[in-house]
């Protein structure tokens, strides 16, 4: 089990949606729908309304080819939201960020966790924050450059020098989820390779969360705008399920709890007394 905020996540038997509220002018899907506050509010309950077990705030969007934005203007774009999330739902609620000084700012306003997509190894002082914070964390494979000698070996590495870094700063196994890093610091191929992969991840003994959700991966295998990606990420939520994932991160969150629930009835029931 698996405590974010005041809720329990039974990672060993079940997946969860995170619905994604992007605090952004400029992501590649959804930048700047939900920057005023009343909207990202009404986005907010519409997602749990539809079944997410957590929201992920991120206040500066990292698509292919941003531009990073100051500490300042990233706290002033997701403390508010998270100020008000917390007063008006019981959810929890994670800040997607990889600056020590935002994680701070999210966690003093309530935030129950950090997703920081650099998986601790951008801001020295990052791991030592949430180990003081006592708060849960999801790292990110990531890279400056798609440079592999031995692509699936150097991920899981990768994966496991972010949880070394957690873990002598005090963050205790239990607290850490890992992603894969789908879309980042990865080619076409190795992107899909990673999904096919997934339980190579979920080996290394930490509960997994996987982000396709309208990326670029599913749009050049059909050929169709962020906006007409939504069966393509169905696909790949259907995959994490079987494939031991723990945490599915989208955009869609009604049709992906959908998809992640009829998955599960039928991986409990093959693996129950009527299995063959």
């Amino acid at each position: 089990m698996m405590k974010i905020g005041n809720h329990e996540f039974n990672t060993a038997q079940d997946c969860y949606v995170m619905g994604i509220l992007n605090c952004t002018p400029d992501s590649f899907s959804d930048g700047g729908r939900w920057t005023e506050r009343d909207r990202a509010l009404s986005h907010a309950e519409e997602m749990i309304r539809d079944g997410a077990a957590i929201l992920d705030l991120g206040g500066e969007s990292t698509r292919p080819g941003y531009t990073q934005i100051s500490v300042q203007e990233e706290i002033d774009r997701v403390v508010p939201v998270i100020e008000a999330v917390k007063a008006r739902f019981d959810i929890p609620v994670s800040v997607d960020t990889y600056k020590s000084g935002v994680a701070a700012a999210a966690l003093r306003a309530g935030a129950d966790m950090v997703n920081d997509i650099w998986g601790l190894q951008y801001d020295p002082d990052m791991a030592a924050l949430i180990a003081a914070h006592r708060v849960p964390c999801c790292l990110m494979h990531n890279r400056k450059e798609a440079v592999y000698q031995d692509f699936p070996v150097e991920l899981c590495r990768d994966l496991l020098q972010s949880v070394s870094i957690a873990k002598a700063a005090g963050i205790p196994d239990d607290a850490i989820i890992l992603d894969p890093g789908v879309g980042f610091a990865k080619s076409y191929q190795q992107n899909l390779a990673v999904i096919h992969r997934l339980d190579q991840v979920a080996r290394l003994g930490y509960p997994v969360l996987l982000g396709t959700s309208r990326k670029s991966c599913i749009g050049l295998t059909l050929d169709l705008p962020a906006s007409e990606r939504v069966e393509g990420t169905l696909v790949t939520t259907v995959f994490a399920v079987l494939h031991g994932a723990s945490f599915v991160r989208v955009h869609d969150v009604k049709e992906n709890v959908r998809a992640v629930r009829m998955a599960q009835a039928v991986v409990r029931e093959g693996d129950g007394e009527h299995g063959l």
